[in-house]
């Protein structure tokens, strides 16, 4: 099992954009026993990488609860550099 940071990043190899509760939600079966599988965690994570330059913004969007989510995508190159490195 690869650890749940470098699993958050992996997830957009599979998807073209995602936000923090859509990775939480994907990543549950596998890291449900892991503490930090929770939207903040991820989101923390999330904007690291974006600081490293692995992911970007994509759009902001409202959801049922009026809360925030903020997608991103990771660029092809970056998405492939992740494979690599995972495998």
């Amino acid at each position: 099992m690869i650890s749940l940071d470098f699993a958050v990043l992996k997830y957009f190899t599979k998807v073209k954009e995602a936000c923090a509760q859509d990775i939480t939600n994907a990543l549950k079966d596998e890291y449900d026993s892991f503490k930090d599988l929770n939207k903040g965690s991820v989101m923390m994570t999330l904007i690291t990488a974006e600081a490293f330059g692995a992911i970007e913004k994509t759009k902001f969007q409202l959801d049922e609860n009026g809360e925030i989510n903020v997608y991103y995508r990771a660029q092809e190159d970056d998405a492939a550099n992740l494979i690599y490195k995972s495998n």
